[in-house]
């Protein structure tokens, strides 16, 4: 189960971004699936900020986090040139998975929320295997 925020409603991770025009429809609205790019981008962001860097966990632990699953709702558009905030809410894990609350907000407009769900995988085979040890506090301590 997804955490609820903190009560304060303070974010564990915050990510600036601006709207291109590569990001949007011929009308200039955001097109649905790059909303999942920039929650994307948060949260690789947020493992770089903790001193995470993917790739070296691809490289050096020979495993990767894939989305699993994205409950997501959108409740109004971002336009181009809209400077939008991507944000992690809350983090838990279990043995393998990571479950994250994030939103895209707008100008203090919560415009995006999504419930995704991350599981951790052996590169070489794409079975599920435990998040590696050093990794879990960061999790761990999300937690409410």
């Amino acid at each position: 189960m997804i955490p609820d925020p903190p009560s304060d409603g303070t974010p564990l991770f915050q990510w600036r971004q601006r709207v291109y025009w590569e990001d949007t429809d011929a009308g200039g609205v955001v097109y649905y699936a790059n909303y999942l790019k920039f929650l994307e981008r948060a949260r690789t962001e947020w493992l770089r900020s903790l001193g995470y860097d993917q790739n070296a966990l691809a490289q050096g632990e020979g495993v990767v986090f894939v989305v699993r699953s994205v409950n997501i709702d959108f409740m109004r558009p971002a336009r181009l040139d809209d400077e939008i905030v991507a944000s992690i809410a809350t983090a838990a894990a279990g043995a393998s998975v990571v479950l994250l609350r994030q939103y895209i907000e707008r100008e203090n407009e919560r415009i995006v929320c999504a419930d995704v769900k991350l599981a951790c995988v052996r590169i070489a085979t794409f079975q599920p295997t435990r998040i590696p040890l050093y990794l879990r506090p960061i999790f761990d301590n999300q937690k409410n």
